[in-house]
């Protein structure tokens, strides 16, 4: 019974990096290239909420069955106050900060309305940290399952994926001119047109 407990946390825990990783490369990409003409930014956002909310179900029977596994002695407190755990307390407080980061997202974009936006922004942007501490928290607790050929494969392609839309992203940002300093050569450029055409009359 304590294997397959072991086994479906686990097996929930990779699943959940999956999901984690397409809702964050999702969320990186919803202000750029991925909305458009088939794929409105109204679908790209449902569909990056509700891949968070189904990588939380993941996550809660990941959790669940973790603590339920009497081998580890994880106890549920564990699962939400970092660094407490008897079990790698390291790498079990990674993953309990990334999930606390994980509900205050989603809770406070449940609320938004009632946030201020600043404060939303804010905490929206600090949550990304939850998949690197994800990651880490996977591998340091995976134990020998971590030495898996196909889950070092899996964690490769998830780190693999974020590191080549964040470097999209910050190419963009690169490429993308500074408004002001458009805005401030315009001016310019009308005075000096309407000054020659002034000259012109005269």
């Amino acid at each position: 019974m304590d294997q397959a407990l072991w086994f479906a946390s686990r097996g929930t825990g990779l699943v959940s990096l999956l999901l984690l990783t397409a809702t964050v490369v999702l969320g990186a990409e919803h202000a750029g290239r991925t909305a458009g003409a088939r794929w409105p930014r109204f679908t790209v956002h449902a569909v990056h909420r509700n891949l968070s909310l189904l990588s939380l179900a993941f996550l809660a029977v990941h959790v669940g069955t973790a603590v339920a596994d009497s081998y580890a002695g994880i106890r549920v407190v564990d699962a939400f106050l970092p660094f407490v755990s008897a079990y790698k307390p390291l790498y079990l407080g990674l993953g309990a900060v990334a999930l606390d980061l994980m509900l205050a997202l989603l809770i406070t974009s449940a609320l938004r309305t009632r946030v201020p936006l600043a404060a939303w922004q804010w905490l929206h942007r600090a949550a990304y940290a939850m998949w690197p501490l994800a990651v880490v928290h996977g591998i340091g607790a995976g134990g020998k399952d971590s030495n898996l050929l196909w889950v070092q494969a899996l964690n490769v392609i998830c780190v693999a994926a974020v590191l080549v839309v964040v470097w999209r992203r910050l190419a963009d940002r690169r490429r993308t001119p500074a408004p002001m300093a458009v805005t401030a050569r315009l001016p310019r450029q009308r005075t000096g047109a309407h000054s020659r055409e002034k000259a012109f009359v005269r």
